[in-house]
């Protein structure tokens, strides 16, 4: 099912859920805080993330190194949070916590941005977090290891350990400076230079509403985020276009390009294997 869900584009809309719900914990939000370059850097922060996202994925053999190099770059982050306790990145609970927002946010985005998964598919999508998660060096002991188990851990975090931290404000905020995105072909980036100023307050908008919109509803309530009926009915409007048009996308637009040449490799080893092309998930 990864397969098929990471590398879609809608999968972008869902990252800056996941990611405000990631930097809620205390831990979490305070290390991103002292140590990441979100805000003097903030698209080449999201690109790095999104290569690293993939490789999990498809990376191959690559997958592996991409874990453990996460691992050695987390060693050195460590301070003290907002409430004065000491913190350090790869302590079990905070690491486990940033991956384990994945599976929520990737399951209610789907009912807006595609078919809802049924049962089975949701069960199946957890084993392949799992493993993604052993990809990145968490232990089992350290994640749910059923959906049964994981739904009583995930609100036990909910309840007890998030809150709205300086950085969850600063994700949903309106009024940041964002600078002019500098990714992506240069005539794209001059005109976007050039254009910036007056798309820049909606894209903060837009932000904000799929940030609040695609993150579950109890992790909302959790942190106090307010989200009205005619804020959800704007989104479903928006889910409704994206469902119809996404799908019907040619795969060099749909698919992020590291998805696809895994995809087109797959093809031609089944090809090769004589057991006939694999369509579009």
């Amino acid at each position: 099912m990864l397969w098929s869900l990471a590398g879609d584009i809608r999968m972008l809309l869902t990252l800056p859920a996941a990611l405000a719900m990631q930097v809620a914990h205390p831990a979490v939000g305070a290390g991103v805080d002292a140590h990441s370059v979100f805000r003097t850097d903030p698209w080449g922060r999201g690109a790095r993330s999104l290569v690293s996202l993939q490789l999990w994925v498809y990376g191959g053999s690559e997958a592996a190194e991409e874990g453990r190099r996460l691992r050695r770059l987390h060693r050195t982050i460590q301070g003290t949070d907002a409430h004065g306790r000491k913190y350090h990145a790869l302590t079990p609970a905070y690491y486990a916590w940033v991956h384990a927002t994945g599976y929520p946010v990737f399951r209610h985005g789907r009912r807006y941005l595609g078919r809802p998964f049924t049962d089975a598919q949701e069960k199946q999508l957890y084993a392949e977090w799992l493993q993604v998660g052993r990809v990145l060096g968490i232990h089992d002991r350290d994640m749910p290891q059923t959906v049964e188990e994981f739904w009583p851990y995930y609100h036990k975090v909910l309840a007890e350990e998030l809150e709205r931290t300086t950085v969850v404000e600063e994700l949903i905020a309106t009024d940041v400076k964002l600078p002019v995105p500098d990714r992506g072909p240069l005539p794209l980036r001059l005109l976007l230079r050039w254009a910036w100023p007056v798309i820049r307050p909606a894209f903060a908008r837009f932000r904000r509403f799929v940030t609040i919109g695609l993150m579950p509803p109890e992790a909302r309530r959790a942190l106090g985020l307010e989200w009205t009926d005619a804020q959800e009915r704007r989104l479903r409007r928006f889910g409704k276009v994206v469902r119809a048009v996404v799908p019907v996308l040619p795969e060099r637009l749909r698919y992020l390009p590291r998805a696809r040449r895994a995809r087109r490799a797959a093809r031609g080893q089944r090809l090769a294997c004589g057991s006939g092309p694999a369509g579009p998930a």
